[in-house]
C-alpha cells in the first residue's frame, strides 16, 4: 500500500506543471514600454518593471534587463530582494542609457 501511494505521488509531482516566478525591477531610468529580454516579457512603467517566467536563472534575468534597458536599482524575484553584490554583478552588464524607443502597448 505504501509502495503505490508512493508511486502515485512521483507521478504526481512529476506532472505538475513549474510555477512562474514572479521578476520585479527598478531602474535608475525609468523607461515605458513592453519588451522581451532573454525568456521574460518585460512590462515597464514609471515606477517598475515587472514579468514572469518559468525560467530559474534570475541573475541572467537581471542581466539580460540591464543590457537591454540600463542599471537596474533592484531586483525582486518571488518577493526576495537581490543583495548588493548580486545586483553589482548584474549591472555589469548595464548598457550606460537604456534603449530608445521601446514598444509600447
Amino acid at each position: 500500500m505504501v509502495r503505490s501511494s508512493f508511486i502515485v505521488s512521483a507521478f504526481a509531482l512529476m506532472s505538475a506543471p513549474a510555477a512562474a516566478a514572479s521578476y520585479s525591477a527598478t531602474l535608475s531610468t525609468p523607461v515605458t514600454g513592453r519588451f522581451i529580454a532573454r525568456d521574460i516579457v518585460w512590462n515597464c512603467g514609471a515606477a517598475a518593471c515587472q514579468g514572469s517566467t518559468q525560467e530559474s536563472r534570475p541573475a541572467v534575468l537581471c542581466q539580460s534587463l540591464a543590457k537591454h534597458a540600463g542599471h537596474v536599482e533592484s531586483f525582486v524575484v518571488d518577493g526576495r530582494a537581490f543583495a548588493t553584490s548580486e545586483l553589482e554583478r548584474c549591472n555589469a552588464s548595464a548598457k550606460a542609457a537604456p534603449k530608445q524607443g521601446l514598444a509600447s502597448n
